[in-house]
């Protein structure tokens, strides 16, 4: 059985998909992590009682620090991270405890149209000003740097004929809604390789 966080600070589409789509008998989403308490991705995960825990770099009563949050994985044994739509810069302990644990999914194709700033229909709108005709989702490793870590996984997507960001955006969460399952599912399967510097996702 694999263990997985799901860190979120938006609406949950990617959480939403994965809780639907991961095989039950493998995986097990033992925790929804937001700096956000008000969000959709949070009312989704009490609704289909997951935990929930809420984190925060300051003081607070009910929000963990990231050192005691890193506590609660140890006790729940989380195997792996996954940010969908997560906002903040993970702090570089959970990083050096979680290597090669923490994945990404990226609304676009990585190494273009990433770092700090680039999330949301930000992106889209990037990939839509530079008139590239093929956009699509990342799924990589998470390291100190944003959006820097080894790609893992990419699903292209044709946006030559699409006239707005909006529906580059459209277009490309379906793609995210089928890749991002289908890496954390390679994961439970062991089927992700790391061979020098190349990920390889074996059959």
């Amino acid at each position: 059985m694999l263990n997985i966080a799901v860190f979120v600070s938006g609406r949950g589409s990617n959480l939403k998909s994965l809780n639907e789509s991961v095989i039950k008998e493998k995986i097990r989403i033992c925790a929804v992590v937001s700096d956000k308490e008000n969000c959709g991705a949070v009312s989704y995960a009490i609704e289909n009682q997951i935990p929930v825990f809420l984190v925060s770099q300051n003081n607070s009563n009910k929000y963990f620090s990231y050192e005691e949050l890193l506590g609660q994985f140890k006790k729940i044994k989380i195997d792996l991270i996954v940010l969908a739509g997560y906002l903040k810069k993970i702090p570089n302990e959970f990083i050096d405890e979680y290597e090669n644990r923490i994945i990404n999914i990226h609304p676009a194709l990585l190494p273009k149209f990433g770092g700090k700033g680039m999330y949301g229909i930000n992106v889209h709108k990037a990939v839509f000003d530079s008139a590239e005709k093929i956009s699509g989702a990342s799924v990589h490793f998470v390291d100190k740097i944003y959006d820097n870590g080894k790609i893992i996984a990419q699903s292209f997507v044709d946006i030559s004929r699409l006239k707005s960001p909006e529906e580059i955006a459209e277009k490309v969460l379906v793609a995210e809604h089928k890749l991002l399952p289908f890496v954390v599912e390679k994961f439970a399967d062991q089927k992700i390789v790391i061979n020098q510097n190349r990920i390889i996702i074996a059959d």
